[in-house]
């Protein structure tokens, strides 16, 4: 089952701001023993993330959307779910009463009483507006919920764009949703710094041992070094523990082969 992150802003596109989900979605994954297999970015484009949407509906992923969630006319992502999954956009109850909780909270703190008859209120409750079918996913942050769809075999969740909602909502999810894919499959990562040695060079050594192990992943990371670094290439295996093992002694078995200078790292 792969895991996918959709970042929707034109804000992260125009780099008004930088992204931080990305590598915090990374850590909160490795941190389970799981990975990331995708992430995509996409404007505030209605067209565009519907159309990215009906894609990802169709698989069997396991999906983070962030971003777009709220009511404001730069919000599109509650839309464009509904117009993905070919449903209507429905208020849902339950976050009907956590947005109306939110609403007393920051009236009482002013020291007022809320009051729902408010046209702004109403304006307020479209951000509980959901695809039909949605479940809620709960804001420990500020209790305006963000909700998820069940499709097939996989899953999309719709957090909000502001890290600090975003972050604890995403790790509800994965604690109470797929506590049962933790640490499920064994990882172990080898590699060594390969000093002044072509890439091409070493291209039919990482062939072999991929071949000859195929529960192991290759990765070679090349780097034109600097003032203070020379050039070489971060070569490593990962994958299986044991034919990682295996596998990590066969590169330094050809590395010593081709005579080439490395260090472990």
């Amino acid at each position: 089952m792969a895991i996918g992150l959709i970042i929707i802003g034109d804000e992260i596109l125009s780099g008004k701001r930088t992204d931080k989900h990305f590598p915090k979605v990374v850590e909160l994954l490795n941190a389970r023993g799981l990975q990331l297999s995708w992430a995509e970015y996409i404007g505030d484009d209605r067209e565009r993330i519907t159309s990215v949407l009906q894609r990802t509906f169709s698989s069997n992923d396991i999906v983070f959307s962030c971003g777009g969630i709220g009511a404001t006319p730069d919000d599109h992502t509650r839309q464009c779910a509904a117009a993905a999954l070919d449903v209507p956009l429905v208020l849902h109850p339950e976050a009907k009463e956590r947005i109306q909780e939110r609403i007393a909270d920051m009236a009482r703190e002013a020291g007022k009483e809320p009051d729902f008859s408010k046209p702004e209120m109403a304006h307020r409750l479209k951000m509980g507006e959901f695809p039909q079918g949605a479940e809620i996913i709960p804001n420990p942050y500020n209790k305006i919920p963000g909700f998820s769809v069940r499709h097939g075999g996989g899953a999309h969740y719709f957090v909000p764009g502001f890290p600090e909602m975003a972050w604890p909502m995403i790790e509800w999810v994965l604690d109470t949703q797929y506590p049962h894919l933790f640490q499920r499959v064994a990882r172990l990562e080898k590699a060594v710094l390969v000093y002044e040695i072509a890439e091409s060079t070493l291209t039919p050594l990482m062939e072999t041992i991929e071949a000859e192990f195929p529960q192991v992943k290759v990765f070679s990371l090349p780097s034109v070094g600097s003032a203070t670094v020379r050039r070489h290439i971060e070569l490593g295996v990962k994958g299986e523990p044991l034919q990682v093992n295996a596998a990590f002694e066969k590169m330094l078995n050809g590395l010593d082969a081709f005579k080439a200078e490395f260090q472990r790292i």
